[in-house]
């Protein structure tokens, strides 16, 4: 095996697969990333795989003889990411080793066959799902930042993908907010055809996978659709050069359609930015003693709202806004800072709409224009 690469396309997608590595194998070969060199096409891939989530890319290379070896992921990537920009050989002397040669010196790297390498699941079951990209990303954008980081709540670690028509649903929950968001499925791919209508399915997706498919998207410019692939316990994602499979959440995801409420005493219309930026002022206060908690007082006379926060022993701060649009009556409620942060965060709109009935009940924050969203947020109980 021999091939020819730019430094750059290595450690590009060295970078990329070495997410799947684990950190603590099972195995000495999965602290591995698998290299495949095929002449016929010209193309080297690179696969990584902890045996729940695994990533394949692929690059075109200059390649006179096909093979494959598996090398340490962690030091290859180091060394490669180290070498100056140009041109890189690599080439095997046995099935084990291999000679990394750049224009500043020649490495000796120790890996192991290819056949003790696991090899990535394959899904294909039925028709791929085909999502264009913009639709995919406005969900994961989303929604991904409300699961939970909670193992202990595996299913709630992971976003609930369900297709409804011709809308893709994302829905995301750490128990204490709730992010929704649809996304149309419809369109044409590459070739300017219409997309298939799309079966209805509902999955639970790790969000870990979700994040690396963000990354990549948002990455790499490329208008063929997503195409998803699902079998019992498996999702498997094709799109461009990348192929990601996982493992999907097994359990029974909270019924969420539940929890928003469907009527409101109370209304507001608030620029995004100005309440994102009094909120990211008023932290600095409600983060100390680890509190996080800020007040909102609600004056539907003066069309106003105060915000403050109160840390003992340390200071407190208030802050107003002026010319809210609010409908109902007044209101003191307050909320965890970072959920409402988080939420504003991601909501990508000039302004949002933030609906309310008591100091207990859940909080819906969506946005005006674009994308179809719903946050829902829990207000945090203070004493008087």
């Amino acid at each position: 095996m021999k091939l020819l690469c730019a430094q750059s396309d290595l450690n590009a997608n060295l970078s990329l697969v070495s997410r799947a590595v684990p950190s603590r194998p099972t195995h000495p070969v999965l602290a591995n990333v698998l290299l495949t060199c095929d002449a016929g096409t010209q193309r080297v891939s690179l696969t990584a795989f902890d045996l729940s989530f695994g990533i394949q890319t692929s690059f075109p290379a200059e390649v006179d003889d096909s093979g494959e070896i598996t090398l340490p992921a962690k030091l290859l990537a180091d060394i490669v990411s180290r070498l100056p920009n140009g041109a890189l050989t690599l080439e095997l002397t046995d099935e084990s080793t291999a000679i990394l040669t750049a224009q500043s010196g020649r490495y000796s790297i120790q890996g192991m066959g290819a056949e003790e390498f696991t090899a990535l699941p394959v899904v294909e079951n039925g028709e791929p799902a085909y999502l264009p990209v913009d639709a995919l990303l406005e969900g994961l954008r989303g929604a991904l930042f409300a699961a939970s980081s909670d193992e202990t709540k595996q299913v709630l670690t992971g976003v609930h993908l369900s297709v409804k028509g011709d809308s893709l649903e994302f829905a995301a929950t750490d128990g204490h907010r709730l992010a929704v968001v649809k996304a149309a499925v419809g369109g044409l791919d590459d070739d300017g055809e219409e997309l298939p209508p799309l079966e209805e399915f509902e999955v639970t997706v790790p969000g870990r996978t979700l994040r690396e498919l963000e990354r990549i998207l948002s990455a790499h410019h490329a208008d063929e659709p997503v195409a998803l692939y699902f079998d019992r316990g498996q999702v498997a994602i094709q799109w461009s050069d990348y192929y990601i499979t996982s493992r999907t959440l097994e359990g029974q995801y909270p019924a969420y359609q539940q929890l928003i409420p469907r009527q409101f005493d109370r209304q507001l219309t608030v620029d995004r930015k100005a309440l994102l930026a009094s909120l990211e002022r008023i932290a600095v206060l409600a983060d100390q003693k680890s509190n996080h908690i800020v007040k909102f007082e609600i004056d539907s006379a003066a069309q106003r709202v105060c915000l403050s926060a109160d840390a003992q022993d340390v200071g407190s701060g208030r802050e107003f806004m002026e010319s809210v649009q609010i409908s109902g009556d007044d209101l003191e409620i307050a909320f965890n800072v970072r959920y409402l942060m988080e939420s504003l965060k991601n909501l990508q709109s000039t302004e949002v709409q933030v609906q309310l009935n008591t100091p207990t009940s859940p909080v819906v924050l969506s946005p005006l224009g674009g994308i179809k969203a719903t946050h829902l947020v829990m207000p945090v109980q203070v004493r008087s």
